[in-house]
Order: structure tokens, then sequence, then C-alpha cells
């Protein structure tokens, strides 16, 4: 943790010693009482929090957060909804890497049960968005939609100045030279198996271009951190 987040009703109240984050303070940070570490509100201000007293059961903290964070990146991810394991690495890294929405879609050639894994109802996966933030040193958590049609994501998204999807079969040009100045970006990546040529059609017609990221295969979690990667580097906003 580069920051220790807090939800903003949070803040008002002791840290019970029991919160992992209570621990990460005395045995990672080695705070002891009057000294301060880097917090901040999810979605809020950022600053210090400084420990004030250390209790039998809680920790009582006195937050001065007076630091705005910057808004995530105009980056829009659409990707195929893929293994939970999958899913949880693209939530953290994307998360870190501030795109402003991941929007996780069925697929015609993605595992429908994989919408109803437990990483999506038990509220998993906002942890690991938290946990992707404090890496990243940001308060600022992106939007996240889960278990919509390409078709259905694709009408309700904003249209963006640049809309690419990722493609092994059909693309001719790469990712960075398919790249132009922008105020706003759409990325694609199917489902661990691809897109169909249903899917590309749909994708088409809505204004993507087709791009790669080279020869070779990947995994849909490295698609997603070498994609936005270079997205980010060649953007206006970095």
């Amino acid at each position: 943790m580069n920051i220790i987040l807090f939800e903003p009703k949070e803040i008002d109240y002791p840290l019970p010693l029991a919160d992992e984050r209570a621990g990460h303070i005395l045995n990672v940070l080695e705070r002891r009482v009057g000294d301060s570490f880097d917090a901040g509100i999810i979605n809020g201000a950022k600053g210090k929090g400084m420990l004030k007293e250390i209790r039998e059961n809680e920790l009582v903290i006195d937050f001065q957060l007076n630091e705005e964070t910057a808004s995530p990146f105009p980056v829009d991810l659409v990707v195929g909804l893929s293994r939970p394991q999958t899913n949880r690495k693209i939530l953290q890294e994307a998360t870190s890497l501030g795109v402003r929405s991941i929007h996780f879609i069925t697929t015609e050639r993605g595992e429908p049960s994989y919408a109803s894994s437990r990483l999506w109802t038990t509220g998993e996966w906002r942890r690991h968005l938290i946990s992707g933030a404090a890496q990243a040193f940001s308060t600022r958590l992106p939007a996240v939609a889960i278990g919509q049609s390409l078709l259905e994501t694709i009408e309700k998204l904003e249209t963006a100045s640049l809309r690419i999807a990722l493609d092994n079969y059909e693309a001719t040009s790469s990712l960075e030279s398919a790249l132009v100045d922008t105020q706003s970006f759409t990325l694609c990546i199917g489902s661990e198996r691809g897109w169909t040529g249903g899917e590309r059609k749909v994708l088409k017609d809505s204004g993507f271009a087709m791009a790669h990221l080279g020869q070779r295969p990947l995994r849909t979690e490295t698609a997603v951190v070498s994609g936005v990667s270079i997205i980010l580097s060649r953007s206006v906003w970095k």
C-alpha cells in the first residue's frame, strides 16, 4: 500500500486492530503514536493520517486530508469476461494504470458462468480496485460494469474520439501505429478465446478500428496492461 484508503464514513471512527490496514500501519510502516502516514478517502481527497492513540482493540487516527487527487484518464476499457483469477488481475492493474471505466462483457466464446462467480456476487471485485488505487498512490476508482453484451456496452458508452479493438486475426496495423492525438479512448479486448466474426462486425459497424500488439497471442490480463500502457504513453493527458 503506497497510500491507505478509507471509505468516507470510516474516518469518523477508530480503526479496528483486526483490520489489515491497522496491521499495515503498525507492522509494515512501523508507525507509533504521533507518527503519520499517507491516507486518503476513496474517490476523494488525500493527505495524512496521524496515529493518535493505540487502544486494546483499535487505532485512533487523526486525518488531515486536503489534497485533491487527479481524475482517471479518459480511457474506457471493454474486456471479455474471463476466469475469476484473470479478472482479479485486470481489476487491480487497470485501476493502477488509471482508466476511468472497466466493462466486463459477455462474449460468444466466453464462459457464461464467469459472470456469476463469487468475485462478482460477494463484492470482492471492489477490494481489487482499492488495492490497485493504493498501489498507484491514488484515491480514484474506475466505474465498473459487469455482464452486459458487447453491443449493449458499446451503445451505452460515450462516443470516444478514438475506438480500437485488439484482434490477432484481422488487424493489419499495430496499436501504436493506430494511435493519434485524441481527447478520449475506448479499448476493446476479447475474452480468452478472442472475438467471433459476428463480434468483429459489431465492432467495425460501431466505428472500431482493429489493431494488434504483435504476432504473439497474449493472455487477456497481459493484453490489458500492454494496450493501456501504450495508449497512455502516446496520450495528450500524461
